[in-house]
């Protein structure tokens, strides 16, 4: 008879993202889908769910200076020796497992969040007297919604990618907040 699997629990697992951080993703990931393929651009909800962003946004960049250890910036903050170490690793097949994000998972996780930090101030000053109708600016905002939209498609391809790789469900993880210990 086969031997059964040891149950799941909070002794075999270990919290990794707070409600604040999972909020926070969540959240921007409802929004970029609402308004990049919901919502009437310009209207009344697309600008609310961008203010929404922008504020958990803020939210969140404070949590990276005050919050808990593996939301802080300085936990995962990815410095060209940790990202090259990490590509590096993974050449070799040795690479190391991350209970937090891993350097490559930061630079997109600090990319995505200058991204939706641009696409905001750039929504935000379309409504603005100074700016309105700016043919430019509202390019400038269809650039950068569109680069979210890029980027977070190859975010999730690559979370669903290293689930499989490492056999750990990271989609899961960032719905409880724990990963395997």
């Amino acid at each position: 008879m086969p031997a059964s699997r040891p149950a799941r629990g909070p002794e075999t697992t270990v919290k990794v993202w707070d409600p604040v951080v999972r909020l926070f993703h969540w959240t921007v990931v409802t929004a970029c889908v609402l308004n990049l393929f919901i919502l009437e651009e310009g209207h009344y909800w697309h600008r609310v769910t961008g203010y929404v962003v922008a504020a958990v946004l803020i939210v969140r960049v404070v949590w990276g200076f005050v919050g808990t250890p593996y939301a802080r910036f300085a936990q995962f903050f990815p410095t060209p020796s940790k990202v090259f170490g990490q590509i590096g690793d993974m050449l070799d097949g040795r690479e190391k497992r991350y209970i937090g994000h891993n350097p490559l998972a930061s630079v997109m996780m600090l990319t995505l969040m200058a991204l939706l930090a641009a696409t905001c101030l750039t929504g935000w000053m379309q409504t603005l007297d100074a700016f309105w109708g700016e043919e430019w600016l509202e390019n400038v905002h269809a650039i950068l919604a569109n680069s979210i939209m890029v980027l977070a498609l190859l975010h999730a391809a690559a979370a669903i990618f290293e689930s499989w790789r490492h056999k750990e469900n990271l989609v899961w993880a960032m719905v409880t907040g724990r990963k395997r210990a």
